[in-house]
């Protein structure tokens, strides 16, 4: 059998490059269908689904990779006439189908590495090259709309798969010529008749036109997510009467999950503050923040996060913070107790505190563990789910202020 091609038949890398390519994708569409559709409720699921995408991940990029590699090879060679140069419409089909294929597995491994590499905690690709992708920024908008592109791409690559298939399928049945047999390994056939083809822009314009209709369809069926959060409403926080009114500021959260940091914060909380800058040492106030934990946004895992088995915000609904603020010589603390999910914690806040007469800025940072509050109480390995959350404040207050939150 030739290596390369000719006007009768496809060579060797040609038939090798076809059947790889024929295999993972038989692979990886089954393996993201099922990992798409496992549920993540426990520690053991959630371990499941994350080695399972993982799986289909890499095979993914291996594909991209190879249908990159395939399409070099492809251009560099003669391209098998057709059998029935009399069939001008059948060709013209066969030819956008073709690149349809070829467009789809390079835009379908593409998107979907994307949608990795902009999402934060996932499944990582086993590999040694990194996680990330230049220019592609760690965004759940951008993640959610390279997923809608994976999926509409996607969609594209089986019809045009199906179609590929049915036409090989009619060439060895009802036509029984030699198309089909031109691709199977050690098989050789003869010399096919030159034939006219259509325009050289006519099939890639047409391809490009059914990317667009498809996206388009995506779009109206609502494939493409805004970047918000998708947690449940969370309920409504009684209002506080504070001495210091919070009038702006964020309550923030990091954890490490599949060995990449995943940044949240809470949408909806109160501070009810009271405190005295003349104290020099010891209490100098205190401090009662109640959160509401369905207000979290945590990139693309808030739904998890929100789970039985972690926050498990339906039973558990707000977080509770109440201490003494201490004045001391290194500084501030809000030194008290957190409950959260049904669990009290001691907890020490250290933070930073900026006075300019009525308005103060707070920022401080705190290490909890989660396994504390049996929060992800299955997850036993770090490489998964790190035990530490660093726990972050950044807020300014005035005194007898109107609180924005």
């Amino acid at each position: 059998m030739p290596v390369a091609n000719t006007t009768a038949q496809y060579g060797a890398v040609a038939k090798t490059f076809h059947w790889l390519t024929a295999l993972g994708i038989l692979a990886v569409i089954p393996l993201g269908i099922i990992a798409n559709d496992l549920p993540y409720d426990t520690a053991e699921q959630l371990a499941d689904k994350a080695w399972l995408f993982s799986l289909h991940k890499t095979i993914g990029v291996t594909l991209f990779f190879v249908a990159l590699a395939r399409i070099l090879w492809a251009l560099s060679q003669p391209k098998p006439a057709p059998l029935h140069p009399d069939r001008r419409t059948e060709t013209l089909l066969a030819e956008i189908v073709h690149w349809l294929l070829y467009g789809s597995l390079v835009l379908v491994p593409l998107s979907g590495w994307i949608h990795h590499a902009a999402t934060e905690g996932f499944a990582p690709i086993w590999w040694p090259f990194g996680q990330n992708l230049p220019l592609v920024p760690e965004s759940l908008a951008v993640s959610e709309i390279a997923a809608g592109m994976h999926i509409v791409f996607e969609r594209v690559l089986i019809l045009s798969l199906a179609l590929h298939i049915a036409g090989a399928i009619k060439h060895a049945v009802i036509d029984e010529d030699d198309t089909l047999a031109r691709m199977l390994p050690g098989r050789c056939v003869g010399q096919a008749p030159l034939v006219k083809r259509h325009g050289k822009l006519m099939p890639p314009v047409l391809a490009v036109t059914v990317w667009a209709a498809a996206i388009g369809i995506g779009n109206m069926l609502g494939v493409f997510h805004d970047g918000q959060a998708t947690a449940a409403e969370a309920p409504a926080l009684q209002e506080v009467d504070s001495d210091w009114a919070v009038t702006e500021g964020s309550l923030g959260l990091t954890v490490r999950q599949m060995s990449s940091e995943v940044s949240g914060s809470f949408a909806d909380w109160t501070a009810d503050i009271s405190f005295d800058e003349t104290v020099s040492s010891g209490v100098a106030g205190s401090v009662d923040v109640e959160i509401a934990i369905q207000s979290l946004t945590l990139g693309s895992v808030t739904q998890q996060a929100m789970g039985p088995d972690y926050f498990a915000s339906t039973q558990f609904p707000t977080a509770r913070f109440s201490a003494d603020i201490l004045t001391t010589e290194k500084g501030h603390v809000a030194d008290g107790t957190l409950t959260l999910r049904g669990v009290e914690e001691p907890v020490s806040l250290p933070f930073d505190l900026t006075l300019d007469g009525d308005t103060a800025r707070v920022q401080g940072t705190t290490v909890l563990d989660r396994r504390a509050f049996n929060i992800g109480a299955g997850m036993t390995d770090q490489g998964q789910l790190g035990f530490e959350v660093s726990v972050t404040v950044d807020l300014v207050a005035t005194r007898g202020g109107t609180p924005d939150n």
